[in-house]
């Protein structure tokens, strides 16, 4: 394969770097100082200590990168930035429709926002956002480590479509309970994966196949990944909250979820076809839990988790009109063309949404939506 290199450049000033490593490693992580060889950035999550997860699908990788931005902040300040999209662009010398930006992820510790972008040549970069203050982030000569995924699909692996199938070896990332999160496709027979990966990294990957009955499509479905997940506690219960292309929102509990098992997960709403979830992130206000949803045709969706905590059946018949919806009750909240989100803090989220004027905005929402 042909080599890439990570590129990171400010004001239009580039800076090349290879991948090298030394023998020094970090105490507590086991990381060794050098620069990861980062080829993709498709996914963003952190976990402990400001440790930066990076899900690399190009190299069928996860990075953990020390930030060293583990300074707790009592209180996140709210932020506001008009036109991101201009102002990444011209930290890299180009113009914003030159630039995509892949995902954001929030600090939890220091609230600061992380930002990838991919260029227009594939190159992938990494943005800190600090109140209005945009830096490239460094990866040269930095504590790191890294796994590559077990049965990642072939490089040159297409779907029935001719589409290329390496793009989703990772589709989301999520950190919980010491473990490495990692939802995508594999290259065995059911294809959509999920694999449990103990952090600090060792030889160890725990990797379950999943299935699950799509309402709108009117049948059980193995091949599709994962679009967004998050985990949850409902009603005592450890579980993974997931959602897939045409909104189907499906239970997996997390227990089942084992090495080597194939684990059918309990379809409680069809969200709406025609439309792809984004983002999802648990909030809480007032001693209530909320499940928060971007859309890539549909509004932002809120739904309480005691709905599905109350809802004991599972949908297992098509929904037979187009666009329908069925199962757990949900609100669509009056925000729309929202791009990426996360959580701030419990009752505020930070969400990248392209505005009816035309504007790419980062901004923080209030605690109205719930």
């Amino acid at each position: 394969m042909k080599k890439m290199y990570f590129l990171l450049a400010v004001a239009g000033a580039g800076l090349a770097l290879l991948a090298t490593t030394t023998r020094f490693t970090h105490p507590k992580y086991g990381f060794t100082i050098g620069t990861p060889e980062i080829k993709s950035i498709n996914s963003l999550a952190f976990g402990p200590d400001g440790v930066l997860f990076i899900g690399d699908s190009k190299s069928a990788t996860v990075f953990a990168v020390d930030t060293k931005d583990a300074a707790a902040t009592s209180q996140a300040a709210a932020i506001e930035i008009k036109n991101i999209d201009q102002k990444l662009a011209a930290l890299l010398g180009t113009d914003a429709q030159n630039i995509t930006i892949q995902d954001i992820a929030v600090n939890p510790l220091s609230k600061s926002v992380y930002c990838a972008v991919q260029g227009s040549d594939g190159t992938p970069v990494l943005f800190k956002i600090e109140g209005d203050k945009i830096t490239a982030v460094s990866t040269k000569n930095i504590p790191f480590s890294s796994v590559a995924l077990n049965d990642a699909p072939a490089e040159d692996a297409k779907d029935k479509r001719g589409n290329p199938v390496r793009v989703a070896a990772i589709s989301d990332l999520g950190f919980a309970d010491g473990k490495v999160l990692v939802s995508g496709l594999s290259g065995k027979e059911f294809n959509s994966a999920f694999r449990s990966i103990p952090f600090p990294f060792t030889n160890k990957q725990d990797q379950a196949t999943l299935e699950i009955y799509h309402a709108a499509h009117g049948k059980y479905e193995t091949l599709s990944p994962i679009r967004t997940f998050t985990t949850a506690e409902i009603a005592g219960k450890k579980y993974l909250v997931a959602s897939y292309t045409c909104t189907p929102l499906v239970l997996f509990p997390l227990d089942e979820l084992k090495p080597g098992t194939h684990v059918k997960g309990r379809t409680v709403a069809e969200m709406g076809s025609g439309n792809s979830p984004i983002d999802m992130v648990t909030m809480k206000k007032g001693g209530e839990s909320f499940l928060m949803m971007a859309n890539s045709s549909r509004p932002v969706f809120k739904v309480k988790y005691k709905s599905i905590e109350t809802y004991q059946g599972s949908l297992t018949t098509p929904v037979e009109e187009s666009f329908a919806t069925a199962g757990v009750d949900f609100v669509s909240l009056p925000v729309t063309n929202v791009i990426q989100l996360d959580k701030l803090d419990d009752t505020r989220m930070i969400l990248l949404q392209r505005r009816s004027n035309g504007s790419l905005d980062l901004w923080t929402s209030s605690e109205r939506y719930l």
